[in-house]
């Protein structure tokens, strides 16, 4: 409990603080439902994203079954491929309540056309288009699952500031307000008491 001098002042200072907490912790509700409802949106993306790579692997596995069976696992491993694997996608940040939420950015063609294969088949063709696909899908959702983790520790760091406002500090302020003012009420009776009885014996004979 904090101890306060009991003078007009201090409980207009208080009233004023009292007054700041709960502006702050109004906004730290309204701040933690607009990050759940992000929340739920990003973990929507992610649902369909993660069925979305999980059949593209299915996919990218039969094509790799497909090509090893066509040329054998030795043979595949030397398959020519482009001089330069696709770049990495340059994502968008965009921040969202202090978040920085990221987009998955367009994966860039791989440069350069592959050496001619000795066998070529559409079988490794298929595979390697197969694993471009897939990686995209995991970098998609990737993304979607690093802008969940950033969002959810946010959430959490608000939650606790909008506790210890909700059952810390705004109980105690205004504990101290109610001692407060009974202080201020007591005082200002025992001034009342005194200025009648210097005016009763200011009377007397």
């Amino acid at each position: 409990m904090r101890e306060v001098a009991p003078t007009r002042s201090a409980a207009l200072d208080l009233a004023d603080e009292r007054r700041l907490m709960r502006q702050g912790y109004e906004f730290l509700d309204e701040k933690r439902v607009l990050l759940a409802t992000e929340m739920l949106r990003q973990l929507r993306a992610y649902r369909d994203l993660s069925e979305q790579a999980a059949a593209e692997l299915k996919i990218a596995a039969d094509a790799l079954a497909a090509a090893v069976e066509r040329h054998g696992l030795d043979n595949l491993q030397v398959y020519p491929v482009p001089p330069l694997p696709p770049s990495i996608p340059a994502g968008d940040r965009k921040p969202f309540l202090g978040v920085g939420l990221l987009t998955a950015g367009a994966f860039a063609a791989a440069a350069g056309d592959a050496p001619q294969a000795i066998d070529p088949s559409p079988e490794a063709r298929a595979c390697r288009a197969a694993f471009e696909r897939l990686l995209r899908s995991a970098a998609e959702t990737g993304v979607r699952a690093g802008n969940l983790y950033r969002l959810a520790r946010e959430y959490r760091r608000t939650e606790r500031r909008a506790k210890a406002l909700e059952n810390v500090l705004l109980p105690e302020v205004e504990e101290a307000l109610k001692r407060l003012d009974e202080l201020l009420d007591t005082l200002d009776r025992e001034d009342a008491i005194r200025a009648r009885w210097s005016k009763g014996e200011e009377e007397r004979p």
